[in-house]
C-alpha cells in the first residue's frame, strides 16, 4: 500500500514538473511546423519560409486590436520585404474559416493571412488548449527557423509590463523588434511564463 502511494506521489510530482517546463517555454527554440489554411483552399507551411525572417501574427477576425495590427503589418511587409522579411497571419476564432476572406480584404491586404484552429495555435505556442492567452499574438522567427521572440498578453502580464507596452504602439515596436533581429541583436523576450486566460480583444 505504501509503495502504491509513493508511486502515485512520484507520478503527480512528474506531472507538476512537466507542467512547469511546458509553461516556461524558453526562447529561443525551434519553431514547430505550422500550417495556415488559405481562403482559396491552399495551405501555407511555415517551414517553406526558411531563409526569411518571419513575423507570424495569430489573430481573431473579430478583434479590433488584431484588425489594427493587421493594417500595421501590411505596411511592415511592404517596407521590409526587400530585407528578407515575410509577414504571415493566421486567424483562429470560431468563425475564422468563414470570416478570414473579408478580414484579408479589409485589414490584411499586404501579406498572406489564412486560418487555423485554437488547438493548433496553442500547440504551436506550447500553451494548454483550455488556457490561451489574449490576441493578437506575435511570433518572431529568424532565418534558421528559431523563434527569437514571442509577444502575447496573459493573466500574469503587468499593466505597465513590456508586453502591454509592445501592443500599445505596434507601428513602432514591431519595426524595432525586426530591426534588432536583422542586426543580429538580442530580442526583447527570452522566455514565456504564463497562466493565461481566455482570448479577448
Amino acid at each position: 500500500m505504501r509503495k502504491a502511494i509513493s508511486l502515485l506521489l512520484l507520478v503527480q510530482l512528474a506531472l507538476v514538473l512537466f507542467t512547469i517546463v511546458l509553461f516556461a517555454a524558453p526562447l529561443p527554440r525551434k519553431a514547430a511546423e505550422f500550417v495556415i489554411h488559405m481562403p482559396d483552399g491552399k495551405e501555407l507551411l511555415l517551414s517553406s519560409y526558411r531563409g526569411k525572417t518571419v513575423v507570424l501574427a495569430l489573430m481573431f477576425t473579430t478583434c479590433p486590436h488584431c484588425q489594427k495590427n493587421a493594417q500595421v503589418l501590411s505596411d511592415v511587409q511592404k517596407e521590409y520585404a526587400s530585407k528578407g522579411v515575410q509577414v504571415l497571419g493566421a486567424t483562429f476564432d470560431q468563425d475564422a474559416s468563414r470570416q478570414v476572406a473579408q478580414f484579408d480584404a479589409i485589414f490584411a491586404k499586404g501579406f498572406p493571412c489564412g486560418y487555423t484552429t485554437n488547438d493548433k495555435v496553442m500547440q504551436f505556442l506550447q500553451q494548454p488548449a483550455n488556457k490561451p492567452p489574449m490576441v493578437p499574438i506575435m511570433v518572431f522567427i529568424d532565418k534558421t527557423g528559431m523563434i527569437r521572440s514571442l509577444k502575447m498578453v496573459t493573466e500574469d502580464t503587468k499593466p505597465d509590463g513590456p508586453e502591454q507596452v509592445f501592443f500599445q504602439r505596434p507601428e513602432i515596436t514591431i519595426r524595432a523588434e525586426l530591426d534588432r533581429m536583422l542586426k543580429g541583436e538580442k530580442t526583447s523576450t527570452s522566455s514565456v511564463k504564463t497562466a493565461p486566460k481566455t482570448p479577448g480583444s
